[in-house]
């Protein structure tokens, strides 16, 4: 086991579906993975691993922002020997292009971030998915006839900000949509040579206000769950 996940070595899948909140990992869990089992619940972020389809996968969360998925995805692929997270999210939209229910497969996240400088010496602001789980998602998507789009997004450490403008950093790098883990996740799959990817769905318009109502959400995420648990069975 690790500082932050107390599974044992080998209850932890070589490819992990990682969503932030503990509660979308349990939903999944239960309704997509056959003999699902608890294998760390340490500060309430719980790890399941069971079966889709045959094949060992788990979902675990990640918490929120960098310092949170920075130390989770580095402890999954040091401690047990994981290939592969597929961050599953959701995101606001700058843009209007953007409409709600909208799934992205992230191509670069940029960030004004100082995480991949101080932890990997990384001085890049802009980094791109690793390994071939990205192309493996559009190929799914596209087999699944499920429309999605390959952007840049905006990776944030600011959730709230006195300014409403859209930041510099996402107008330079054409990020027409803003998350808060993407650049982390990138950042620690670089530096180690593992493969990273990141799925988001579009819950918020940003100029408009629109939102995806609490109810909705179940539906809402459904389709990116499915895409990237299909994607994780080419990977194994």
């Amino acid at each position: 086991m690790s500082i932050h996940i107390s599974a044992n070595k080998g209850e932890i899948a070589k490819v992990v579906l990682q969503p932030g909140d503990p509660l979308r990992a349990q939903f999944i869990a239960q309704k997509y993975l056959e003999n699902a089992e608890l294998v760390s619940k340490t500060r309430g972020i719980f790890y399941y691993t069971g079966f889709y389809k045959g094949k060992e996968i788990t979902v675990g969360a990640s918490g929120m922002g960098f310092p949170s998925i920075g130390i989770y995805s580095f402890e999954l692929f040091t401690e047990y020997d994981v290939d592969t997270i597929i961050r599953i999210g959701t995101c606001g939209a700058y843009s209007t292009d953007l409409q709600l229910f909208d799934i992205l497969n992230v191509e670069n996240a940029a960030s004004e971030s100082t995480y991949a400088r101080y932890a990997w010496e990384i001085e890049d602001e802009i980094l791109p998915h690793q390994g071939s789980i990205y192309s493996t998602i559009n190929q799914t998507a596209e087999e699944l006839s499920l429309k999605t789009k390959s952007i840049n997004v905006h990776s944030s450490d600011i959730f709230y900000r006195k300014d409403p403008a859209v930041p510099a950093i996402a107008a330079k790098y054409n990020c027409p949509a803003v998350e808060m883990e993407a650049f982390g996740l990138f950042a620690n799959a670089q530096y180690l040579g593992k493969n990273a990817a990141t799925v988001l769905t579009v819950t918020d318009i940003i100029p408009t206000h629109e939102k995806i109502s609490a109810d909705e959400r179940e539906r809402a995420l459904k389709p990116m769950m499915e895409l990237a648990l299909e994607s994780a069975l080419k990977s194994l």
